[in-house]
């Protein structure tokens, strides 16, 4: 009892001093206790927990309580050591920990397509002589989901994980993963260290050819009626014969081969195709008008996905086709040609490219395409128009065409403004907006009519519902043998 009062007198005396130095210690231990988290945070990338907050606010306390209880000084300054010390070794364990020894490998599809979900598969390895515990995260490109957003990590010496993730891309193009971000935790869960590890690796987003396996399906079967797709009666008799394939019931009987049947044991048709070989010479406009978007993709993806929907017809046909993409310079061109392999071609030359906020140089575009296709060729103009600007380019320029080539025009709608119409308001602002748009569609269609008057052939649809109407169109030329 004596020396616990003796002591309390000393510490009141102590205190009583006139510097009374005693009260800052709390501070200068949190000041003393903190500073480090700036410097290592800064140098090295490790960062406190929650835990060590909670054990700062713990020390923070116990200095508090000293200032009022006096006789709480000395068990103040050991906890606030106790607490040094654990949080200086849990940093120094996980400082340890480096990218050395800590390899990572990543497996994803060198290519994919637009809106479909893909596997991709990182592996971990650990050669360090301490278990590794925390959570990993992959790099993730723009306009790509994923799911998991990242993975918890639990792997012990000398061992291996591998962790799966589904993307679906929401963008065509090419995109990059570079890195592989690791969060480490500390044992007692104080400290986390971020390592990014490089791991390199290039997807290719092309657009969903899905709608190109559906029409094999449906040509095989003669249902193409499902997709809006009409059967033109050729003019004159086709004698070029193409392949075998399986009677159907609106097959003519004479076109059955009875060897063929016999042979099989079903009913077999020769089917033929046309002989003449036509070029056919996509423009793609990757201008400003092409911006606008609609059920999430721009104008410009819902216009290409329609020109190789075409393509593939056409190739399928032997026609020999070809692509030029343009804006306010020329982006790209694959020469009109014939073959399986011309469809990959025309899918890598426009699969990365994107509506720029610029004005379109037709001009450019129709000189090259003059100065690089002389030999008369269907040309396909993919296009907006909402401006006297653009719509005389293009009326001057497809018109011109007429002669050396055969212009077709493909126009597609702004559904909003159609839309505006059908609601037909009767109050309001919406009256205007009704008045707006009908001005608008009269206006278009005077431009569509112009380019009938001067013999150019128009596709006009939305562009959701573009490739049905777009194929009938060539089918109805390729009918007619308009070139």
């Amino acid at each position: 009892m004596e020396l616990g009062t003796a002591m309390e007198e000393m510490i009141q005396q102590i205190f009583s001093g006139s510097l009374r130095w005693q009260v800052q210690l709390p501070w200068l231990l949190f000041a003393f206790l903190s500073a480090p988290v700036v410097f290592v945070a800064w140098r090295l990338r490790i960062f406190p927990t929650w835990g060590w907050v909670g054990l700062i606010g713990l020390s923070l306390a116990v200095c508090l309580l000293a200032i009022v209880i006096p006789s709480a000084f000395v068990i103040a300054v050991l906890i606030d050591l106790i607490l040094f010390v654990l949080a200086a070794t849990d940093l120094v364990w996980v400082y340890l920990l480096t990218r050395k020894g800590i390899s990572v490998a990543r497996t994803i599809p060198r290519t994919c397509s637009l809106g479909i979900p893909f596997v991709s598969e990182i592996q971990i390895e650990n050669r360090t002589p301490r278990a590794l515990k925390g959570q990993v995260r992959d790099d993730l490109p723009d306009d790509f989901d994923s799911d998991p957003g990242f993975h918890h990590l639990a792997l012990p010496t000398l061992g291996q994980a591998r962790f799966q993730r589904r993307l679906t891309p929401k963008r065509r193009g090419m995109f990059q993963l570079s890195r592989v971000d690791i969060c480490l935790r500390s044992p007692m869960r104080l400290w986390n260290r971020y390592l990014t590890l490089e791991c390199q690796n290039v997807v290719n987003v092309y657009p969903n050819l899905k709608q190109l396996s559906d029409y094999a399906l449906l040509a095989k079967t003669d249902r193409l009626s499902l997709i809006g797709v009409r059967k033109k009666r050729k003019v004159g008799q086709d004698n070029e014969f193409e392949r075998l394939r399986e009677y159907t019931r609106d097959d003519n009987y004479r076109h059955i081969d009875w060897r063929s049947t016999a042979r099989r044991g079903r009913l077999t048709v020769k089917q033929y195709q046309s002989e003449q070989s036509q070029r056919i010479v996509f423009l793609l406009d990757c201008g400003r008008m092409m911006v606008n978007e609609r059920d999430g993709m721009s104008l410009l993806d819902h216009a290409f996905n329609s020109i190789l929907m075409m393509a593939h017809v056409a190739l399928a046909q032997g026609d020999a086709v070809g692509l030029l993409c343009f804006s306010d310079r020329i982006h790209s061109y694959i020469p009109p040609k014939s073959g399986k392999s011309q469809m990959n071609r025309l899918i890598h030359a426009g699969f990365d490219r994107f509506p720029n906020l610029v004005e379109s140089r037709f001009d450019q575009a129709f000189l090259y395409l003059a100065n690089h296709c002389k030999r008369r060729s269907m040309v396909v103009l993919a296009t907006n128009v909402i401006d006297d600007v653009n719509a005389d380019a293009v009326v001057d320029h497809l018109s011109n065409l007429r002669g050396p080539h055969l212009p077709v025009g493909v126009m597609m709608r702004d559904r909003n403004i159609f839309d505006a119409i059908e609601d037909q308001p009767t109050e309001g602002e919406d009256v205007y907006k009704a008045a707006a748009a009908a001005d608008v569609l009269l206006w278009r269609d005077q431009v569509l009519k112009d380019l009938r008057h001067r013999g150019v052939l128009v596709v006009d649809a939305f562009p959701d519902e573009l490739s049905a109407p777009l194929v009938n169109q060539y089918l109805e030329i390729k009918a007619k043998h308009l070139l």
